[in-house]
């Protein structure tokens, strides 16, 4: 089916829209189940999760739009991904609950240099994140396959073939730490595996429709994490 694109104006509301209601829903999963706004940890998380967000979504609603459409797409085509997507969203919204609960009750003890060292992965997760946009203007949030789509080969890609799940999993796998939560831990240790279930079944899109993906795979072997898998 073929969609118009929106316009800028249009593109513009969507996203101020979804930054706003992202600030909004994060916040109030980290402070409410805390019962303080004293809660540096989730501040400085915030401040790390968001303003390079904005920055970025402003510079693609300048630069590239029509990606940036593509990112704001979420309904999956594919009845699988729309299972795992479900069971993401459990995984992640305990992750970010447990947090706040960790500070009102004063479950774990993460030192500061811990919490500092979990911002700066978080960081360099969203920094690989870019890298990967700027290199793949095709990179949907959803798994379909455009016409003309091409087979990207180069920057992140010559190392995985799916960075952006690799940003994803350094962003959310170190967040528990970056909001000073040990027991956080526990529900994000399910992340990887619905990455795993999530590669799978988008491969198999992938091989399917987009042409050279079979060859592209014979020449990067590791799909998430370099010399792992």
């Amino acid at each position: 089916m073929i969609t118009t694109p929106l316009s800028t104006r249009q593109l513009r509301r969507l996203v101020i829209g979804r930054v706003l209601a992202g600030v909004l829903v994060t916040g109030a999963m980290l402070f409410l189940p805390a019962g303080t706004l004293l809660y540096w940890e989730a501040w400085a998380f915030m401040v790390i999760l968001f303003i390079p967000m904005s920055v970025f979504a402003a510079y693609l609603l300048r630069y590239n739009p029509a990606l940036l459409e593509r990112r704001l797409k979420t309904r999956e085509g594919e009845p699988q991904q729309r299972r795992i997507v479900a069971v993401s969203t459990v995984v992640l919204f305990a992750t970010f609950l447990l947090p706040g609960f960790d500070k009102r009750f004063g479950w774990s003890s993460v030192p500061v240099w811990l919490v500092i060292a979990a911002d700066v992965v978080v960081l360099l997760g969203y920094l690989l994140f870019v890298l990967t946009l700027r290199e793949n203007e095709y990179a949907s949030r959803t798994v379909e396959v455009e016409q003309q789509q091409q087979v990207i080969t180069t920057g992140p890609y010559s190392l995985v073939r799916h960075p952006l799940y690799l940003a994803s999993l350094l962003i959310f796998g170190f967040s528990p730490l970056a909001l000073g939560s040990y027991w956080a831990l526990i529900p994000v240790a399910l992340y990887p595996a619905v990455l795993v279930a999530r590669i799978l079944n988008e491969e198999k899109v992938l091989l399917r429709e987009l042409d050279g993906y079979a060859d592209y795979c014979k020449v990067v072997r590791y799909r998430l994490i370099p010399r792992i898998w």
